[in-house]
């Protein structure tokens, strides 16, 4: 990932931020070494939100459901350990990591103010694409659609969210 693509915004007063990374783990994105590449960015994000002092909550969605990897804690400085085992298979539903997005940041902004910056990190490969997360203020899309025919998948999901889009 690069720099570049990781910028500051200043908080709302008295608001945390918290980065919530929603990661593809399904079987497309195993194709091309694409989960690997994803996994490196996660770890990009995350230690980009360990030096912010920001929250992170990371949550994989595959076969027919969504899972919690990280609850949203403050980052932590290492984080290899709980990355590299990170697998996939199965496939993409986005809908229910959205869901279990949005249960998850209502429980903690029931202990105070959160500013919600969500990060998608996935090839595209939908049966269904769910409406935008009612409870992000920000989004971006991280395309990792690769293989023969250029698709642009994530690039137009972006564009259906009114969110920010960027090439792996």
């Amino acid at each position: 990932m690069a720099r570049p693509h990781l910028r500051y915004r200043k908080q709302p007063a008295g608001a945390q931020l918290m980065h919530c990374v929603l990661l593809d783990t399904s079987a497309s994105m195993l194709r091309g070494q694409q989960l690997a590449r994803a996994k490196g960015y996660l770890q990009a994000l995350a230690d980009q939100a360990y030096r912010q002092r920001d929250r992170l909550c990371v949550l994989g969605f595959s076969g027919d459901s969504a899972y919690v990897i990280q609850a949203g804690a403050k980052a932590q400085a290492w984080n290899e350990g709980w990355i590299r085992p990170i697998g996939g298979g199965g496939g993409s539903p986005l809908a229910s990591a959205i869901a279990l997005l949005e249960r998850l940041l209502q429980r903690a902004r029931r202990q105070g103010p959160v500013h919600a910056y969500v990060w998608l990190l996935t090839d595209g490969r939908f049966a269904q694409v769910p409406e935008r997360p009612r409870c992000a203020e920000q989004i971006t899309v991280v395309g990792f659609d690769q293989g023969g025919l250029p698709l642009q998948l994530s690039q137009r999901l972006a564009a259906r969210w009114q969110a920010d889009w960027m090439p792996a």
